[in-house]
């Protein structure tokens, strides 16, 4: 056995399943996750440690090591104290409304499952509302960076935990912004998946229609990992949809980003926060993202519904009992919003609906085309004294870029960039509608490893990817685009709305000829296979195979669907055309595919 110095272990799954591979024992790591907690000497992250021989226990009931079979073999986890664990208590940071849990949360048991151990339940803004981590009647988390900061909530003791390397990664919840906000403050990735992708039995709700379980770690790839171990549909809540399998796969070649254009950019007179937000588009654009500058005044627009809105009385509704028998057990800030609802009426919730449903449609021609949106996670930054000066405005302004993704139905992943000139951490947040988690997590895994930040609070850098062979999962198909289907291009959103995602760049083999076909618009490219022919640039993406159906209906003549030779020797399904359709077409072999096509014509549009 190898041996391993586990105080400066990182608790990344690629570094404790190398570790694991080279004999180490996951009780070793339980004792340095408790060592590691009782020297951070923080008596806010948690509200309630299992029990360490229990933890011990856990992890020496484990089956052999086997990383395939159970891909997060011996990773500790945190979880948010609105989520149960069986045998713990669920207080939601109100010690009034607490309970024993009697089973666990479907995500717990999907994640025991997986391998993963867990090792307390975490502090939080009282029933998960607020974005800030001070309102609870437990001890305030300190901010992993600068104690002076908030924290960030409401999910702020699972952020912490993970920012300081006590746990693998930790579960949050996110309804505003929860699963996001701490993961700006505290320098990690927090990953806010589409509604309805996890399964909220088990968890404490705030706004039942609006909540979803988040997931804090330190890269990417373990949200992810974590993220897909729960994903499982679940038929005992209401909320659950069922969704393909998610993948996080590679990032395309080009994609097209909308942001905040200068004239609806909000930081709060805070340039340093605006010129980080700056840099990190141009490493989006250097990753091949093209920024899209766009009015967010319909997104502003929805955010204001979320605690001005009717959508304050589902929070009421979570918790009744408390509020309206024993109000004194509320934090006070938090009852003071959430009694507010009792002023709202079933028509003034319907017209919320109305108003949201207007909302969403305004926002659609903004959104078409685009592959994603960019946003500061973090307007600007606040000061627990500023918090104690005003408990409101500042949880508001945190929620800026925050509040309208659940009311709109996106998915979204907060993602560390470079640190500020003052030392503040910088951090983005991609999103995307429902359904496409695994296309922002692709882009922002590899954001995160080009911009290079340490891993939250600690000094290890962002890992190396490790290799992969990018292939179709066993539910979808492998389809050579030569076209404007590929990424970047006109019809590229096709592809997306169906389900695709981005594998590799490829090359056929040297028997083809490309065409411009005559007519369009859209102009279309003509890919016949011949004896005299070159090898040609294209993209393969997979395609679930559900939809392959409803992409070959589409295909207008005299294009079709059939089997493309690549330069390696293997075969995919692609676009091919039919001889009979060359008639009036332009041989443009020559350039080497279509965007080498379509570069020629706008050199040739340049004067010289």
């Amino acid at each position: 056995m190898r041996t391993v110095d586990l105080s400066t272990l990182p608790f990344t799954v690629q570094d404790l399943h190398e570790a694991y591979g080279a004999g180490l024992a996951p009780e070793g790591v339980v004792e340095e996750a408790f060592r590691r907690i009782r020297a951070v000497d923080d008596p806010g992250i948690f509200i309630h440690l299992i029990d360490q021989d229990a933890v011990r226990a856990e992890a020496r009931s484990l089956d052999r090591f086997d990383p395939a079979a159970r891909p997060l073999w011996g990773v500790p986890f945190a979880i948010k104290d609105n989520i149960d664990v069986a045998g713990q208590p669920t207080t939601a940071a109100c010690p009034a409304f607490a309970y024993q849990a009697e089973k666990d949360a479907f995500v717990v048991r999907r994640l025991r499952d997986a391998g993963a151990i867990p090792i307390g339940k975490t502090n939080l803004d009282q029933f998960a509302t607020g974005l800030v981590g001070v309102r609870t009647p437990f001890p305030v988390p300190r901010n992993a960076l600068d104690p002076a900061l908030v924290p960030g909530g409401s999910s702020s003791g699972s952020a912490v935990a993970v920012a300081h390397g006590l746990v693998g990664f930790a579960l949050g919840t996110d309804t505003a912004g929860s699963g996001r906000i701490p993961a700006g403050l505290n320098n990690i990735v927090g990953l806010k998946p589409s509604l309805g992708a996890l399964s909220a039995t088990g968890v404490v709700p705030a706004c039942r229609t609006l909540d979803t379980v988040s997931v804090f770690a330190l890269t990417v790839e373990d949200a992810w990992s974590a993220f897909a171990a729960m994903a499982a549909f679940d038929p005992d809540d209401a909320y659950a949809k069922p969704m393909p399998a998610p993948i996080m796969g590679n990032p395309p070649p080009s994609f097209s980003v909308g942001v905040p254009n200068a004239e609806t950019r909000r930081f709060f007179v805070d340039e340093a926060q605006a010129d980080a937000f700056q840099r990190a588009l141009d490493s989006i654009a250097d990753l091949g993202g093209t920024v899209v500058a766009l009015d967010f005044t319909v997104f502003y627009e929805t955010a204001e519904m979320l605690y001005e809105g009717a959508w304050v009385a589902e929070r009421y509704a979570a918790i009744e009992e408390v509020i309206e028998k024993t109000p004194d057990a509320l934090h006070p800030v938090t009852r003071g919003i959430i009694a507010g609802a009792a002023g709202r009426s079933a028509v003034d919730a319907f017209k919320g609906l109305y108003r949201l449903a207007d909302l969403r449609r305004a926002a659609e021609p903004l959104l078409a085309g685009l592959d994603m949106l960019c946003v500061p996670t973090l307007p600007t930054f606040y000061s627990r004294d500023a918090l104690e000066a005003d408990p409101i405005r500042p949880n508001s302004r945190l929620g800026t870029y925050t509040n309208f993704v659940n009311l709109m139905d996106m998915c979204g992943l907060a993602v560390p960039t470079r640190p500020r000139p003052d030392g503040r951490p910088g951090g983005v947040t991609l999103l995307a509608e429902s359904g496409a988690d695994g296309r922002i997590a692709a882009v922002a895994s590899a954001l995160h490893r080009q911009e290079s930040p340490t891993l939250g609070a600690t000094a290890w850098a962002v890992p190396a990817p490790r290799p992969s062979d990018p292939a179709p999962a066993a539910h979808e198909i492998a389809v050579a685009l030569v076209g404007a289907h590929m990424s970047g291009l006109p019809l590229n959103g096709e592809i997306a709305k169906l389900g695709g995602r981005f594998l590799f760049a490829a090359e056929t083999a040297p028997e083809y000829r490309l065409y411009r076909l005559a007519g369009g618009p859209p102009e279309r490219p003509g890919l016949v296979r011949a004896e005299d022919g070159a090898s040609i640039a294209l993209e393969v993406w997979a395609l679930p195979l559900d939809r392959l159906g409803t992409l070959m209906t589409a295909i207008p003549q005299p294009l079709g669907i059939g089997t493309v030779a690549l330069a390696d020797g293997r075969q995919v399904k692609g676009f091919l055309c039919e001889t009979a359709g060359l008639e009036g077409a332009e041989d443009i072999t020559r350039f080497g595919g279509w965007r080498g096509f379509l570069a020629s014509r706008q050199s040739a549009a340049v004067p010289s």
